[in-house]
């Protein structure tokens, strides 16, 4: 595995992901942004997709929402570990910090979300 994909985060990106948990608002419009940008390029947008309606349904626990809020703020970060311009492999950092994420909260993932996620790629194509 990539150097990148295993080294520990830096100080800058742990602030700016527990700035980002912060303002949900704000992760969700720069969520909803960059997926509308790179939603196509991405093989694991259905992911993203259920794990944000799973981080912003109102059932699900706080420390499932702060999980994947995590995540998903890494995703939206300007700056990450591997640039998200760089073709094939700009992604793969935001996907390791998601299925990271998703296999600490799978369960409470749910089938709604998923259906949802599918649905909202769906329409969007």
């Amino acid at each position: 595995m990539s150097e990148a994909l295993t080294k520990p985060f830096s100080k800058a990106e742990m602030d700016a992901m527990r700035q980002a948990v912060r303002d949900e608002e704000g992760v969700t419009r720069k969520f909803w942004a960059k997926l509308k940008r790179v939603g196509s390029r991405i093989p694991f947008a259905e992911e993203l997709l259920a794990a944000f309606y799973c981080a912003t349904d109102p059932a699900t626990p706080r420390r499932v929402k702060l999980i994947l809020m995590g995540a998903i703020a890494y995703f939206v970060l300007p700056t990450d570990a591997i640039p998200d311009i760089l073709p094939l492999i700009g992604f793969a950092d935001d996907a390791a910090v998601l299925a990271a994420a998703i296999a600490q909260v799978s369960g409470s993932i749910t089938e709604q979300h998923r259906a949802k996620a599918r649905d909202t790629l769906h329409s969007q194509a």
